[in-house]
């Protein structure tokens, strides 16, 4: 069962299952259509070699699903919603009536969402606007006329909304978190355009140089897959219990902490803020107030995605936004609740207020490595660029982090189906 092509045979042969995948397959396929349908205002030439001499550009593509790069009508692609969604999450913690609102269970995270798309709209119209100024000062856009620009605006904002409908169809009808999977298949997508590149470009000087990163990258994949694998296994015992005139036996079981239990939505939060800078420098470019435009130019060369600060800062909050999330997601005062209502214990481990201490102590400890290579693998195409001299693989780490862990999450989900399928059967 170990075999990759032996279990996707398997997925297959489930109606249920095979109805699924190809309703994914369905919504990647179409989108990827979008993504090359262009908005038709912009200078595709001038478009291709903004993307070529900035990092900025191609960072941004990451997330846009791989539409940036044509500046389909889904250019925005899932960073308003991404957006909104960070700031829904911190604001959960800080206004009262959304944090109870988030532990409502299936109630709560629906009106949540809803709250989060309807932010996401103005968000979508000030990112649309900023990006025509963007690319007007780079000079891919040309002034357009009030009906045109208007027209221009809402392409991109209506473009943006059928992705994350797509997204959503593939979360509530396919296969796995339908953001991540848009994400994943635009990333995959340009890893055949990325590898062109650099075959097309290589020589014997920086062949040697071609193959260090190839082999980094396969231990980059190694390593990824370990983390997202390795768990923490805290033992817990469970007393005798009698229920009426039945004893009920005691048992053992193991509380599974995961290394990585943030997945690739820290460094996701994180490439939000650090863009920022550079987005309003770029903005500011072309301000005709020479204060302004020096500032412009400031924020462009310090947060140069090659540089010490912006990777410095990119480290430092996607280690933060690791036990950010971590907290949000594992809360100890539960669980250590649960084990004691359940009549559980950890060995050596008094139940209740020690539990949650032991708990919260051994999530610290694990956090701090899981963010520590989280925050080594945001960084990771500055690290080899330093090493190699090859700045053309700018997805780097971040593009391999979020595509083995959308591999991984997604054969989870179909073995957890075909082991319900396999349970009801029995229970029938």
């Amino acid at each position: 069962m170990n075999n990759p092509f032996q279990k996707l045979r398997i997925f297959l042969s489930d109606p249920a299952l095979r109805r699924k995948i190809f309703i994914t397959l369905g919504i990647v396929a179409i989108f990827r259509i979008f993504a090359y349908l262009p908005v038709p205002v912009v200078d595709r030439e001038a478009l291709s070699t903004l993307f070529s001499s900035n990092q900025f550009f191609a960072l941004l593509d990451i997330f846009s699903g791989g539409t940036l790069i044509n500046f389909s009508v889904m250019a925005l692609g899932l960073g308003p919603y991404i957006n909104a969604s960070i700031i829904i999450q911190l604001m959960s913690i800080v206004v009262p009536q959304l944090e109870q609102l988030s532990k409502e269970g299936e109630y709560g995270r629906a009106k949540m969402n809803q709250y989060t798309r309807l932010l996401a709209l103005p968000i979508t119209l000030v990112q649309g606007i900023g990006m025509y100024v963007v690319l007007r000062n780079q000079q891919v856009i040309s002034n357009l006329g009030f009906l045109e620009f208007i027209a221009f605006i809402v392409t991109i904002t209506a473009g943006s909304f059928i992705l994350l409908w797509f997204g959503e169809i593939i979360s509530e009808y396919g296969i796995g978190n339908g953001i991540s999977m848009i994400i994943f298949a635009g990333i995959v997508a340009r890893v055949p355009v990325v590898a062109s590149q650099t075959l097309l470009s290589s020589n014997s000087e920086n062949f040697i140089s071609t193959v260090i990163v190839v082999a980094l990258m396969i231990a980059v994949i190694a390593g990824v897959v370990f983390v997202n694998q390795a768990i923490r296994k805290v033992p817990i015992y469970y007393a005798k219990r009698i229920k009426g005139n039945r004893v009920y036996q005691g048992a053992s079981n193991f509380l599974p902490l995961k290394l990585n239990q943030a997945g690739v939505i820290p460094i996701i939060f994180a490439i939000s803020f650090v863009l920022f800078p550079q987005l309003i420098g770029n903005f500011l470019i072309g301000s005709q107030n020479p204060a302004l435009a020096g500032f412009a130019r400031f924020l462009t060369q310090t947060f140069n995605p090659q540089g010490a600060v912006y990777n410095i800062l990119y480290f430092v909050l996607v280690v933060a936004f690791t036990y950010f999330y971590t907290v949000i997601v594992f809360n100890p005062d539960k669980i250590s609740e649960e084990i004691q209502k359940h009549g559980g214990f950890i060995p050596g481990i008094r139940p209740g207020q020690a539990t949650r201490t032991y708990l919260q102590n051994i999530l610290f400890r694990i956090t701090t490595v899981g963010a520590l290579f989280l925050g080594t693998i945001a960084i990771l195409p500055a690290i080899i660029a330093g090493l190699t001299g090859t700045s053309n693989l700018v997805i780097g780490g971040t593009g391999v982090l979020i595509v083995v862990s959308v591999v991984l999450e997604t054969f989870k989900v179909l073995e957890t189906q075909v082991a319900m399928k396999h349970y009801d059967k029995y229970t029938r």
